[in-house]
């Protein structure tokens, strides 16, 4: 379609560096986008159906249009950067924390001395209403000001994309026509997300988050004025409405493209968009559609700003339109059929899978959410936290501990201090050595429930067990219903679990072994936390023994679709070392790796099992127990010693095996080297 004569927000195109126009993008820019808007908590109901005056709990994630748009945006791949401001306050940082997670730049986020960070509460009564309340009274990000930016930083992006909110009143509009300015000065592309909320303009009551549409002259002709500033906008039918103040959707279109040249993207929900990047015809039915993939719907709630994210993703990267909307479409039926918008966002890897098992068998596509593939993709193809390394003290052990008291007549309820001694000398150690990041504890709730909160928060890797200590077949510490136990641990402790399974064992008693490991798993897959299996085949008489029984029951456990993200092993070879590497790199190469064991083996036996794993490509590290507190804990429970002589004793042993294990490393890292500068000097 040719062009109509419309205003153009930057009319000469994007000019190269040589002075040549090409492509849609200046080059040389550090960042894709910077985002200006809405960044807000979003408390979603985690009871579907109910009203939300009968909701018992909700579930805390990232929100706001533009947030989640940068969000998703950093998932795809792309350098995306917020402009905004939070309250100085823990809602404002968990917001921060979770966009750096995922790779946001929040320097220009700023935090607002005087205001509170935005909040929402949101509920899904069924496929059509989802009431919401937005408590955004003179919150921070509607204070985000001038001068928390300057042209530099608006300069540093291809493109800037502001949402319709943050044109709603003075400040914020005040605020995001300086960002235009400068977009505009330096060949930035401009994005309007139209965002239309008549509550946040003050055309509601304030509780009615839920309508979608008011009819306002006022607004439509503030959004006329900002119009022919953007590059593209993107908009639902109602917000295109409002944009272009008439009744009739063709007609509204038109009268947006009187004010802008922009690229227009309409939301069709389940249809999928259409594009309009010239003239309005006298008929949409003229504009092909681009079809998306129809899912069932769970939650609308957010599904447009992964829309926005999709399409972005493709457009910043020169893409052609189709292919943008191929991704947008897709983006927004994947955040429909899960629970939340910023968390429910896809990666690269789930957009392929999707796109491709939805051409091949779109019935089955239909409900996304019970694909267990693509459910596995999204729980581990998002960036993460890595641990290259985990050095790891295990003192989760409960009859161990419970014997040490009977054995020196101490009081059981000694035990929960002698572990909050343990953290103490774990951080000790963390900041002697400079550890950071590297540190692990393995800590139960039965005995060590102060000891778990105080180790809470600092960055370090935690597990606690949920097996019955000795339970052949297992059991669960507290009860069948693992699922329930899991609700109240943190998000960052990881589920860890020791099962004496062997491949070969009798055959009723690896089946319930299995279904609860799967019960297991499928907890682990619904709560979000990670998962540690600790595989220790047992040693009887009447179960084969040989070199492959590790391997063989890694393997069985794959075979019935359990994928945790971490094994625990017992130390081996270094020919079983590598079966167990390319069986995990055939089978999950997401797994997060190996942490090697101890049982109550002495250091010098402990340090060629660390020679053996340092050959390892899927070894982190270790947790040891007994080996670091056996001796110490039965001198301090015997009142031989006090805290001081506890904590020294059990970092002498702790930092012996920290310098053995890095040793080892060290070694096995030289001989790589070596064996490398001796293959070049034969090459050459």
């Amino acid at each position: 379609m040719a062009h109509s004569s419309t205003p153009s927000a930057n009319p000469s195109g994007p000019v190269s560096a040589s002075g040549s126009t090409s492509g849609r993008f200046a080059p040389g820019r550090t960042r894709d986008i910077v985002c200006l808007g809405r960044l807000a908590v979003d408390l979603y109901a985690q009871q579907v159906g109910a009203r939300l005056e009968d909701v018992s709990s909700f579930a805390k994630y990232l929100g706001g249009s533009s947030a989640n748009i940068a969000f998703g945006c950093a998932r795809l791949g792309l350098a995306s950067a917020m402009l905004a401001r939070v309250g100085n306050d823990h809602m404002g940082r968990f917001l921060t924390e979770t966009l750096t997670q995922e790779g946001c730049d929040v320097s220009h986020v700023r935090i607002d001395q005087e205001r509170l960070t935005a909040l929402v509460l949101l509920g899904l009564k069924d496929r059509d209403t989802f009431p919401l309340i937005f408590y955004r009274e003179n919150c921070a990000d509607m204070a985000v000001d001038e001068a928390d930016f300057d042209e530099a930083f608006i300069a540093s992006s291809k493109a800037l994309l502001i949402t319709g909110t943050h044109f709603s009143t003075e400040q914020v509009n005040r605020t995001s026509r300086r960002a235009l300015d400068y977009a505009r000065r330096n060949q930035v592309r401009t994005v309007l997300d139209i965002d239309y909320r008549p509550v946040l303009w003050g055309l509601t009551g304030k509780a009615d988050g839920e309508t979608r549409f008011v009819a306002s002259e006022g607004v439509t002709a503030h959004l006329q004025r900002i119009l022919p500033l953007f590059d593209l906008v993107i908009g639902t039918e109602e917000e295109f409405r409002i944009a272009g103040g008439k009744t009739e959707l063709v007609d509204a279109l038109a009268m947006v493209r009187a004010v802008t040249s922009a690229t227009l993207v309409l939301k069709r929900g389940p249809l999928g968009c259409q594009i309009i990047d010239g003239a309005v015809p006298a008929s949409l039915d003229e504009i092909p559609i681009q079809g998306g993939v129809e899912v069932d719907v769970l939650n609308v709630l957010g599904a447009g700003d992964a829309f926005a994210s999709g399409f972005l993703s493709g457009w910043l990267r020169d893409q052609p339109l189709e292919a943008c909307a191929r991704a947008a479409n897709a983006s927004g039926a994947l955040v429909v059929s899960r629970h939340g918008c910023a968390p429910a966002m896809p990666t690269p890897a789930e957009l392929d899978y999707f796109l491709r098992e939805a051409k091949a068998d779109p019935q089955r596509m239909r409900r996304p959410d019970r694909d267990a593939t693509l459910a596995r993709l999204h729980r581990v193809s998002p960036a993460r936290k890595q641990w290259d390394e985990v050095l790891g003290f295990a003192f989760d052990h409960r009859n161990q501990f419970f014997e040490l008291a009977q054995q020196t007549g101490a009081d059981e309820a000694r035990i929960a201090q002698l572990k909050g001694l343990f953290v103490e000398a774990v951080a000790q150690t963390e900041s002697a050595l400079g550890l950071q990041d590297h540190i692990g504890v393995l800590i139960d709730d039965r005995y060590g429930q102060d000891a778990l909160n105080a180790a809470t928060g600092r960055g370090w890797w935690i597990g606690r067990p949920v097996e019955l200590p000795g339970s052949v077949p297992l059991v669960f510490d507290h009860g069948r219903s693992i699922g329930t136990s899991l609700i109240p641990w943190p998000h960052d402790h990881i589920a860890k679990c020791l099962v004496q399974f062997h491949p070969d064992e009798p055959i009723e008693q690896r089946l319930e072994q299995e279904a609860q490991l799967r019960a297991l798993y499928d907890a682990t897959q619904a709560s979000g936390h990670e998962l540690l299996l600790e595989v220790i085949p047992p040693k009887h008489a009447s179960l084969p023994q040989g070199p492959d029984i590790v391997y063989r029951a890694l393997k069985r456990l794959y075979n019935i679709g359990i994928y945790p993200e971490w094994w625990k092993l017992e130390p081996m070879d270094a020919a079983q070392w590598q079966a167990v590497d390319a069986l995990i790199a055939e089978r999950d190469p997401y797994c997060r790796g190996v942490v090697l064991l101890g049982l109550s083996a002495g250091v010098e036996q402990l340090n060629e099992g660390f020679r053996a794993a340092a050959q390892s490509a899927t070894c982190r590290g270790f947790t040891v127990g007994r080996t670091i507190f056996h001796e110490p804990s039965h001198a301090w429970l015997a009142n031989e010693i006090g805290d001081d002589e506890l904590i020294t004793r059990v970092r002498r042993t702790f930092e012996t095996l920290i310098a053995s294990w890095r040793a080892a490393r060290g070694e096995n890292a030289a001989r790589h080297g070596a064996s490398s500068r001796v293959h070049q000097e034969q090459a050459a």
